[in-house]
């Protein structure tokens, strides 16, 4: 499976800071128990990602082609 591949499976995530000083990544579905965890630095990296994926994914229109600029 890959990032363009749908799936049915469904999962809970949560986000949140340790007792330990490490940011947690939780997902839990059915058949799924994974908790992640990053230092802060790794965590500021993901978040980055996320946005950077955002932004180009706003870029793009529903059949995954990029949108023609307005003018």
């Amino acid at each position: 499976m890959g990032i363009n591949s749908e799936s049915d499976v469904s999962a809970n995530i949560q986000i949140g800071p340790t007792d330990q000083g490490m940011v947690r990544i939780y997902v839990q579905g059915d058949g799924i128990d994974l908790p992640m965890d990053f230092d802060p630095e790794e965590a500021v990296e993901i978040a980055e990602e996320l946005m950077a994926a955002a932004d180009a994914a706003r870029a793009t229109d529903s059949g995954g082609k990029p949108k023609r600029p307005r003018r």
